[in-house]
Protein backbone atom coordinates (compact mmCIF):
# COMPACT_ATOMS: atom_id res chain seq x y z
CA UNK A 1 0.00 0.00 0.00
CA UNK A 2 3.00 2.31 0.32
CA UNK A 3 3.49 5.32 -2.55
CA UNK A 4 6.71 5.34 -4.56
CA UNK A 5 9.79 5.65 -2.29
CA UNK A 6 10.98 8.70 -4.62
CA UNK A 7 7.45 10.82 -4.15
CA UNK A 8 8.07 13.43 -1.73
CA UNK A 9 4.83 14.42 -0.29
CA UNK A 10 3.94 17.64 1.24
CA UNK A 11 2.06 18.85 4.53
CA UNK A 12 -0.01 20.80 2.76
CA UNK A 13 -4.05 20.47 2.58
CA UNK A 14 -6.37 22.05 0.53
CA UNK A 15 -9.37 21.08 2.86
CA UNK A 16 -13.56 22.16 1.82
CA UNK A 17 -14.66 24.97 3.63
CA UNK A 18 -18.52 25.13 4.00
CA UNK A 19 -18.72 28.73 4.95
CA UNK A 20 -17.31 30.05 1.65
CA UNK A 21 -20.67 31.09 -0.47
CA UNK A 22 -21.80 32.65 -3.61
CA UNK A 23 -25.01 34.33 -4.09
CA UNK A 24 -27.13 32.40 -6.70
CA UNK A 25 -30.82 33.21 -8.57
CA UNK A 26 -33.63 31.65 -6.29
CA UNK A 27 -36.56 30.17 -8.57
CA UNK A 28 -39.61 29.37 -6.55
CA UNK A 29 -40.65 26.17 -7.61
CA UNK A 30 -44.28 26.24 -9.27
CA UNK A 31 -47.17 23.25 -9.49
CA UNK A 32 -47.74 21.12 -11.25
CA UNK A 33 -44.87 23.02 -14.31
CA UNK A 34 -41.68 24.16 -14.13
CA UNK A 35 -41.01 28.39 -13.08
CA UNK A 36 -42.05 30.66 -15.92
CA UNK A 37 -41.67 34.10 -14.95
CA UNK A 38 -44.66 35.42 -17.32
CA UNK A 39 -46.88 32.88 -15.40
CA UNK A 40 -49.12 34.62 -12.58
CA UNK A 41 -47.00 32.39 -10.54
CA UNK A 42 -45.34 32.36 -6.78
CA UNK A 43 -42.93 34.95 -8.61
CA UNK A 44 -45.61 37.36 -8.88
CA UNK A 45 -47.55 36.67 -5.56
CA UNK A 46 -43.79 37.39 -3.97
CA UNK A 47 -43.80 40.80 -5.96
CA UNK A 48 -47.50 41.21 -4.61
CA UNK A 49 -46.68 41.07 -0.94
CA UNK A 50 -43.23 43.07 -1.14
CA UNK A 51 -45.52 45.90 -2.18
CA UNK A 52 -47.99 45.56 0.08
CA UNK A 53 -45.44 47.38 2.55
CA UNK A 54 -45.21 50.80 2.75
CA UNK A 55 -42.22 52.57 2.14
CA UNK A 56 -40.99 52.45 6.04
CA UNK A 57 -40.89 48.46 6.29
CA UNK A 58 -39.59 47.92 2.63
CA UNK A 59 -36.12 50.28 4.11
CA UNK A 60 -36.25 48.43 7.07
CA UNK A 61 -36.18 44.56 5.45
CA UNK A 62 -34.01 45.81 3.18
CA UNK A 63 -31.46 47.35 6.20
CA UNK A 64 -32.12 44.20 8.08
CA UNK A 65 -31.21 41.98 4.95
CA UNK A 66 -28.31 43.59 4.39
CA UNK A 67 -27.29 44.16 8.16
CA UNK A 68 -27.21 40.43 7.53
CA UNK A 69 -25.71 39.59 4.41
CA UNK A 70 -23.18 42.54 3.51
CA UNK A 71 -19.82 41.27 4.67
CA UNK A 72 -20.76 37.88 2.84
CA UNK A 73 -20.66 39.44 -0.59
CA UNK A 74 -19.27 42.11 -2.89
CA UNK A 75 -22.03 45.06 -4.42
CA UNK A 76 -24.37 43.50 -2.94
CA UNK A 77 -26.66 45.94 -3.75
CA UNK A 78 -25.61 45.95 -7.62
CA UNK A 79 -26.21 42.21 -7.20
CA UNK A 80 -29.81 42.72 -5.83
CA UNK A 81 -30.51 45.28 -8.53
CA UNK A 82 -29.44 42.99 -11.67
CA UNK A 83 -31.58 40.15 -10.42
CA UNK A 84 -34.55 42.61 -10.49
CA UNK A 85 -33.43 43.60 -13.93
CA UNK A 86 -33.38 39.46 -14.76
CA UNK A 87 -37.08 39.70 -12.86
CA UNK A 88 -38.14 42.04 -15.32
CA UNK A 89 -41.35 39.83 -17.04
CA UNK A 90 -42.80 38.78 -13.55
CA UNK A 91 -42.33 42.72 -12.58
CA UNK A 92 -44.31 43.78 -15.47
CA UNK A 93 -48.26 43.53 -14.70
CA UNK A 94 -47.10 45.54 -11.64
CA UNK A 95 -47.06 49.39 -11.30
CA UNK A 96 -43.49 51.29 -11.20
CA UNK A 97 -41.10 50.29 -8.18
CA UNK A 98 -38.74 52.71 -6.22
CA UNK A 99 -35.48 51.64 -5.93
CA UNK A 100 -35.61 50.21 -2.59
CA UNK A 101 -38.02 48.31 -3.83
CA UNK A 102 -37.08 46.91 -6.61
CA UNK A 103 -33.40 45.80 -4.57
CA UNK A 104 -35.65 44.60 -1.39
CA UNK A 105 -37.08 42.10 -4.83
CA UNK A 106 -34.07 41.24 -5.89
CA UNK A 107 -32.75 39.81 -2.74
CA UNK A 108 -35.99 37.55 -2.41
CA UNK A 109 -35.14 35.88 -5.83
CA UNK A 110 -31.25 35.06 -4.56
CA UNK A 111 -30.22 32.47 -2.00
CA UNK A 112 -26.56 31.37 -1.40
CA UNK A 113 -24.75 28.15 -2.07
CA UNK A 114 -22.11 26.65 -0.30
CA UNK A 115 -20.08 25.73 -3.13
CA UNK A 116 -17.54 23.52 -1.45
CA UNK A 117 -19.15 22.31 1.22
CA UNK A 118 -18.68 18.83 0.03
CA UNK A 119 -15.48 18.52 -1.74
CA UNK A 120 -12.44 20.19 -3.05
CA UNK A 121 -10.73 17.90 -5.00
CA UNK A 122 -8.76 17.08 -8.89
CA UNK A 123 -6.49 19.50 -9.02
CA UNK A 124 -5.05 21.02 -11.94
CA UNK A 125 -1.93 23.10 -11.82
CA UNK A 126 -0.74 25.40 -14.56
CA UNK A 127 2.43 28.19 -14.31
CA UNK A 128 0.68 31.53 -13.16
CA UNK A 129 0.41 33.82 -15.81
CA UNK A 130 1.92 36.79 -13.69
CA UNK A 131 5.01 35.89 -12.88
CA UNK A 132 5.29 39.31 -10.43
CA UNK A 133 6.83 38.32 -6.49
CA UNK A 134 7.70 34.96 -8.05
CA UNK A 135 10.53 33.68 -5.51
CA UNK A 136 14.47 33.30 -6.68
CA UNK A 137 14.52 30.07 -8.62
CA UNK A 138 10.51 29.29 -8.18
CA UNK A 139 7.81 30.12 -9.89
CA UNK A 140 3.85 30.94 -9.25
CA UNK A 141 0.88 28.97 -10.16
CA UNK A 142 -2.63 29.21 -10.49
CA UNK A 143 -4.48 26.01 -9.00
CA UNK A 144 -7.94 24.68 -10.34
CA UNK A 145 -10.20 22.42 -8.19
CA UNK A 146 -13.49 20.88 -8.76
CA UNK A 147 -15.67 22.17 -5.96
CA UNK A 148 -19.21 20.06 -4.25
CA UNK A 149 -21.94 21.11 -2.96
CA UNK A 150 -25.87 20.66 -1.98
CA UNK A 151 -27.57 18.23 -4.70
CA UNK A 152 -23.71 17.28 -5.40
CA UNK A 153 -23.13 20.01 -8.53
CA UNK A 154 -19.87 20.59 -9.33
CA UNK A 155 -18.09 23.79 -10.11
CA UNK A 156 -14.78 25.22 -10.73
CA UNK A 157 -12.48 27.77 -8.20
CA UNK A 158 -8.62 28.73 -7.97
CA UNK A 159 -6.36 29.01 -6.01
CA UNK A 160 -2.91 30.96 -6.32
CA UNK A 161 0.20 29.78 -5.02
CA UNK A 162 4.34 29.33 -5.50
CA UNK A 163 6.76 27.02 -5.95
CA UNK A 164 10.62 27.43 -4.33
CA UNK A 165 13.68 26.93 -6.25
CA UNK A 166 13.90 23.73 -3.66
CA UNK A 167 10.58 22.33 -4.56
CA UNK A 168 8.38 23.67 -1.44
CA UNK A 169 4.77 24.70 -2.16
CA UNK A 170 2.98 27.27 -0.64
CA UNK A 171 -0.40 28.41 -0.82
CA UNK A 172 -1.44 32.01 -0.87
CA UNK A 173 -4.35 33.21 1.91
CA UNK A 174 -7.52 32.52 0.56
CA UNK A 175 -9.81 35.44 0.91
CA UNK A 176 -13.26 34.93 2.37
CA UNK A 177 -15.73 36.17 -0.11
CA UNK A 178 -16.90 34.13 -3.60
CA UNK A 179 -18.52 35.66 -6.45
CA UNK A 180 -19.57 33.63 -9.55
CA UNK A 181 -19.02 35.49 -13.06
CA UNK A 182 -20.76 38.27 -15.50
CA UNK A 183 -22.35 36.06 -18.21
CA UNK A 184 -21.44 39.08 -21.02
CA UNK A 185 -22.63 37.19 -24.30
CA UNK A 186 -24.36 33.68 -25.33
CA UNK A 187 -24.10 32.55 -28.73
CA UNK A 188 -26.17 29.95 -29.57
CA UNK A 189 -25.61 27.26 -31.83
CA UNK A 190 -26.39 23.93 -33.10
CA UNK A 191 -23.82 22.13 -30.87
CA UNK A 192 -24.75 24.16 -27.80
CA UNK A 193 -24.22 27.81 -26.55
CA UNK A 194 -20.80 29.24 -26.32
CA UNK A 195 -20.51 31.62 -23.38
CA UNK A 196 -18.02 34.65 -22.68
CA UNK A 197 -17.89 35.23 -18.61
CA UNK A 198 -15.68 37.67 -16.94
CA UNK A 199 -14.67 38.62 -13.22
CA UNK A 200 -13.50 41.90 -12.10
CA UNK A 201 -9.82 42.87 -11.33
CA UNK A 202 -11.01 43.46 -7.82
CA UNK A 203 -11.99 40.00 -7.08
CA UNK A 204 -8.68 37.61 -5.58
CA UNK A 205 -8.23 34.62 -7.88
CA UNK A 206 -9.47 32.59 -4.90
CA UNK A 207 -12.80 34.76 -4.93
CA UNK A 208 -13.61 33.27 -8.60
CA UNK A 209 -16.26 30.40 -9.03
CA UNK A 210 -17.15 29.07 -12.56
CA UNK A 211 -21.02 28.25 -11.80
CA UNK A 212 -22.63 25.98 -14.26
CA UNK A 213 -24.35 28.34 -16.79
CA UNK A 214 -25.84 26.51 -19.58
CA UNK A 215 -28.35 23.50 -19.75
CA UNK A 216 -25.53 20.73 -20.83
CA UNK A 217 -23.54 22.00 -17.31
CA UNK A 218 -26.48 22.52 -14.92
CA UNK A 219 -25.33 19.65 -12.96
CA UNK A 220 -21.91 20.52 -12.88
CA UNK A 221 -18.65 21.43 -14.58
CA UNK A 222 -16.20 17.92 -13.60
CA UNK A 223 -12.69 17.59 -13.64
CA UNK A 224 -11.26 20.85 -15.24
CA UNK A 225 -7.96 19.63 -17.28
CA UNK A 226 -5.85 22.59 -17.85
CA UNK A 227 -2.95 23.12 -19.73
CA UNK A 228 -0.71 26.12 -21.06
CA UNK A 229 -0.73 26.13 -25.03
CA UNK A 230 2.24 27.05 -27.01
CA UNK A 231 1.38 29.65 -29.64
CA UNK A 232 1.88 32.83 -30.89
CA UNK A 233 0.39 34.30 -27.57
CA UNK A 234 0.06 32.67 -24.30
CA UNK A 235 -3.54 31.09 -23.79
CA UNK A 236 -4.78 28.56 -21.05
CA UNK A 237 -7.04 25.76 -22.33
CA UNK A 238 -9.52 23.37 -20.27
CA UNK A 239 -11.52 20.70 -21.12
CA UNK A 240 -13.88 19.52 -18.86
CA UNK A 241 -16.69 17.08 -18.52
CA UNK A 242 -20.10 18.93 -18.76
CA UNK A 243 -23.25 16.89 -16.84
CA UNK A 244 -26.37 17.88 -17.43
CA UNK A 245 -27.80 15.19 -14.44
CA UNK A 246 -28.69 12.77 -17.84
CA UNK A 247 -25.66 13.50 -20.04
CA UNK A 248 -22.53 14.29 -20.11
CA UNK A 249 -19.70 15.77 -23.05
CA UNK A 250 -16.48 17.26 -23.21
CA UNK A 251 -16.21 21.38 -23.50
CA UNK A 252 -13.28 23.71 -23.64
CA UNK A 253 -12.81 26.58 -21.30
CA UNK A 254 -10.13 28.97 -22.53
CA UNK A 255 -8.57 32.32 -21.14
CA UNK A 256 -5.73 34.19 -21.02
CA UNK A 257 -5.60 36.05 -17.52
CA UNK A 258 -8.04 34.02 -15.22
CA UNK A 259 -10.17 37.25 -15.95
CA UNK A 260 -11.72 36.69 -18.97
CA UNK A 261 -13.29 33.12 -20.04
CA UNK A 262 -15.09 31.25 -23.07
CA UNK A 263 -16.78 28.19 -22.67
CA UNK A 264 -17.20 26.42 -25.69
CA UNK A 265 -19.30 22.78 -26.64
CA UNK A 266 -16.91 20.29 -28.52
CA UNK A 267 -17.84 18.88 -31.35
CA UNK A 268 -17.16 15.16 -32.58
CA UNK A 269 -18.00 11.19 -32.07
CA UNK A 270 -14.47 11.15 -29.97
CA UNK A 271 -15.82 14.36 -27.66
CA UNK A 272 -18.80 12.85 -26.44
CA UNK A 273 -17.00 11.06 -23.53
CA UNK A 274 -14.90 12.58 -20.63
CA UNK A 275 -11.38 12.61 -19.86
CA UNK A 276 -9.82 14.51 -22.56
CA UNK A 277 -6.52 16.22 -22.23
CA UNK A 278 -4.77 18.72 -24.74
CA UNK A 279 -1.25 18.57 -25.62
CA UNK A 280 0.14 21.51 -24.74
CA UNK A 281 1.08 22.02 -28.58
CA UNK A 282 0.18 21.15 -31.82
CA UNK A 283 1.82 18.08 -32.92
CA UNK A 284 2.63 18.49 -37.06
CA UNK A 285 0.19 20.82 -37.75
CA UNK A 286 -2.47 19.33 -35.29
CA UNK A 287 -3.87 19.55 -32.36
CA UNK A 288 -4.15 16.08 -30.36
CA UNK A 289 -5.73 15.24 -27.29
CA UNK A 290 -5.54 12.15 -25.11
CA UNK A 291 -9.03 10.48 -24.37
CA UNK A 292 -10.97 7.51 -23.44
CA UNK A 293 -13.64 6.87 -25.44
CA UNK A 294 -14.95 3.14 -24.71
CA UNK A 295 -14.43 3.38 -20.77
CA UNK A 296 -11.30 1.15 -20.62
CA UNK A 297 -8.69 2.46 -22.88
CA UNK A 298 -6.72 5.27 -23.54
CA UNK A 299 -6.52 6.93 -27.21
CA UNK A 300 -4.65 9.59 -29.21
CA UNK A 301 -7.23 11.57 -31.15
CA UNK A 302 -5.78 14.62 -33.72
CA UNK A 303 -7.88 17.26 -35.19
CA UNK A 304 -7.13 20.31 -37.24
CA UNK A 305 -10.05 21.34 -35.41
CA UNK A 306 -9.44 22.49 -31.77
CA UNK A 307 -13.48 22.14 -31.51
CA UNK A 308 -14.10 19.01 -33.65
CA UNK A 309 -12.54 15.64 -33.02
CA UNK A 310 -13.27 12.29 -34.39
CA UNK A 311 -11.80 9.01 -34.57
CA UNK A 312 -8.44 8.52 -32.58
CA UNK A 313 -6.25 5.14 -32.45
CA UNK A 314 -5.93 3.03 -29.08
CA UNK A 315 -2.43 3.65 -27.28
CA UNK A 316 -2.73 2.28 -23.96
CA UNK A 317 -4.86 -1.15 -22.73
CA UNK A 318 -5.15 -2.13 -18.73
CA UNK A 319 -1.85 -4.31 -18.06
CA UNK A 320 -1.19 -4.59 -14.41
CA UNK A 321 -3.67 -5.27 -11.74
CA UNK A 322 -3.78 -2.10 -10.28
CA UNK A 323 -5.86 -0.74 -13.95
CA UNK A 324 -6.89 -3.87 -14.91
CA UNK A 325 -10.90 -1.96 -14.68
CA UNK A 326 -9.64 0.51 -16.68
CA UNK A 327 -7.19 3.48 -16.85
CA UNK A 328 -7.51 7.05 -17.56
CA UNK A 329 -5.70 10.31 -17.80
CA UNK A 330 -4.83 12.36 -15.63
CA UNK A 331 -4.10 15.52 -17.21
CA UNK A 332 -2.20 17.03 -20.09
CA UNK A 333 0.86 15.26 -21.48
CA UNK A 334 4.40 17.11 -20.10
CA UNK A 335 7.32 17.47 -22.56
CA UNK A 336 10.16 15.85 -21.37
CA UNK A 337 13.33 15.68 -23.67
CA UNK A 338 13.26 11.94 -23.23
CA UNK A 339 9.42 11.93 -24.15
CA UNK A 340 5.72 13.15 -23.14
CA UNK A 341 4.88 11.89 -19.54
CA UNK A 342 2.07 11.00 -19.01
CA UNK A 343 0.44 10.57 -15.75
CA UNK A 344 -2.42 8.04 -15.76
CA UNK A 345 -5.08 6.63 -13.05
CA UNK A 346 -5.69 2.71 -13.21
CA UNK A 347 -8.79 1.19 -11.77
CA UNK A 348 -8.22 -1.91 -9.72
CA UNK A 349 -10.08 -4.18 -7.17
CA UNK A 350 -12.55 -3.07 -4.75
CA UNK A 351 -12.58 0.21 -7.08
CA UNK A 352 -9.77 1.52 -5.92
CA UNK A 353 -8.15 4.33 -8.15
CA UNK A 354 -4.66 4.93 -8.09
CA UNK A 355 -2.14 7.59 -10.26
CA UNK A 356 0.66 6.05 -12.37
CA UNK A 357 2.90 7.22 -15.06
CA UNK A 358 3.63 6.53 -18.93
CA UNK A 359 6.51 7.65 -21.35
CA UNK A 360 5.23 8.25 -24.68
CA UNK A 361 7.84 9.00 -27.98
CA UNK A 362 8.31 12.78 -28.79
CA UNK A 363 7.63 12.76 -32.48
CA UNK A 364 5.11 10.04 -32.59
CA UNK A 365 3.09 10.01 -29.06
CA UNK A 366 1.20 6.73 -29.86
CA UNK A 367 4.33 4.72 -29.41
CA UNK A 368 4.45 3.92 -25.70
CA UNK A 369 8.15 3.86 -24.15
CA UNK A 370 8.04 2.63 -21.08
CA UNK A 371 4.80 2.49 -18.32
CA UNK A 372 4.83 2.50 -14.39
CA UNK A 373 4.52 -1.48 -13.34
CA UNK A 374 3.37 -0.31 -10.13
CA UNK A 375 1.25 2.65 -9.17
CA UNK A 376 3.23 6.12 -8.02
CA UNK A 377 0.19 7.36 -5.57
CA UNK A 378 -2.28 4.73 -3.89
CA UNK A 379 -4.87 5.39 -1.40
CA UNK A 380 -3.24 5.96 1.67
CA UNK A 381 -4.65 3.54 4.38
CA UNK A 382 -4.54 6.48 6.95
CA UNK A 383 -7.19 8.70 4.63
CA UNK A 384 -8.31 6.56 2.64
CA UNK A 385 -12.08 7.46 4.16
CA UNK A 386 -14.08 10.40 2.70
CA UNK A 387 -17.14 11.30 -0.21
CA UNK A 388 -15.41 8.83 -2.26
CA UNK A 389 -13.45 6.12 -0.73
CA UNK A 390 -10.13 4.30 -1.84
CA UNK A 391 -9.67 7.32 -4.76
CA UNK A 392 -6.98 9.31 -5.32
CA UNK A 393 -6.71 11.09 -8.30
CA UNK A 394 -5.53 14.33 -10.20
CA UNK A 395 -6.29 16.35 -13.35
CA UNK A 396 -2.93 17.51 -13.68
CA UNK A 397 0.66 18.22 -12.92
CA UNK A 398 3.22 20.98 -13.06
CA UNK A 399 7.39 20.42 -14.55
CA UNK A 400 9.58 23.04 -12.29
CA UNK A 401 12.99 22.39 -13.36
CA UNK A 402 14.06 19.28 -11.85
CA UNK A 403 11.03 17.96 -10.36
CA UNK A 404 6.59 16.87 -11.45
CA UNK A 405 4.87 19.18 -9.22
CA UNK A 406 1.87 17.14 -8.63
CA UNK A 407 -1.59 18.26 -7.16
CA UNK A 408 -4.03 14.96 -5.95
CA UNK A 409 -7.31 14.83 -4.49
CA UNK A 410 -7.69 12.15 -1.90
CA UNK A 411 -11.29 10.18 -1.73
CA UNK A 412 -12.81 13.17 -3.36
CA UNK A 413 -13.07 15.39 -0.23
CA UNK A 414 -9.18 17.33 0.10
CA UNK A 415 -6.09 17.74 -2.20
CA UNK A 416 -2.67 17.57 -1.33
CA UNK A 417 0.47 18.31 -2.68
CA UNK A 418 3.76 16.04 -3.53
CA UNK A 419 6.72 16.45 -5.58
CA UNK A 420 8.73 13.66 -7.96
CA UNK A 421 12.15 13.94 -8.83
CA UNK A 422 12.40 13.39 -12.66
CA UNK A 423 15.29 11.14 -13.23
CA UNK A 424 14.08 8.95 -10.79
CA UNK A 425 10.38 8.99 -12.25
CA UNK A 426 11.96 8.30 -15.80
CA UNK A 427 14.02 5.66 -13.88
CA UNK A 428 11.11 3.47 -12.33
CA UNK A 429 9.27 3.02 -15.79
CA UNK A 430 9.96 0.12 -17.18
CA UNK A 431 9.43 -0.57 -21.43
Amino acid sequence: MSNAPFLNRQALYLRPDPSRVVVRPFKPATEPRDFNPTDKSRANHIVDRVLSLDAASVDAHLAEVLENFQGRHRNLLATFEARADEMEEALVEHVSFSKAQRRLLGAYFLHEYSFEAAALFNPSIVAHPDQTGAPAGGIRFVLSLRAVGEGHVSSLTFRSGSIAADGAVSIEPTVRLAAIPKVDRRTPAAHGETVDLSFSTEQHISERVIFPVTASQSNGIEDARFVEFSGPEKIFYATYTAYSGKAIRSELLETRDFLSFRMTPLQGAAAQNKGMALFPRKLDGQYAMIGRQDNENLYLIQSEDLHRWEGGRAILRPQFPWEFVQIGNCGSPIELDEGWLLLTHGVGPVRRYSIGAVLLDKADPSKVLARSREPLVRPDPTEREGYVPNVVYTCGALRHRDLIVLPYAVSDTFSNFATIKIASLLANLQA
